[in-house]
């Protein structure tokens, strides 16, 4: 295994992380409540949920692309 399967694998690991951290965040309530009176997520969440999935796609395209 290379270095750049071993740094894929980790920005994967990385993505699915922020993207699982992200969800939960978006199911507390404090979250439940910002969201209901301004219609967006707090901009924490959204780093967790943007970051998680840019890392997540970055590290599942190092992977594959050979």
């Amino acid at each position: 295994m290379n270095q750049k399967s071993m740094i894929g694998i980790a920005l994967l690991v990385v993505g699915v992380i922020l993207l699982v951290v992200g969800f939960n965040s978006t199911q507390s309530l404090t979250e439940e409540v910002s969201e209901a009176f301004t219609g967006r997520f707090s901009d924490e969440t959204m780093f967790y949920l943007i970051g998680g999935a840019v890392a997540g796609v970055i590290g599942l395209v190092m992977l594959l692309k050979k």
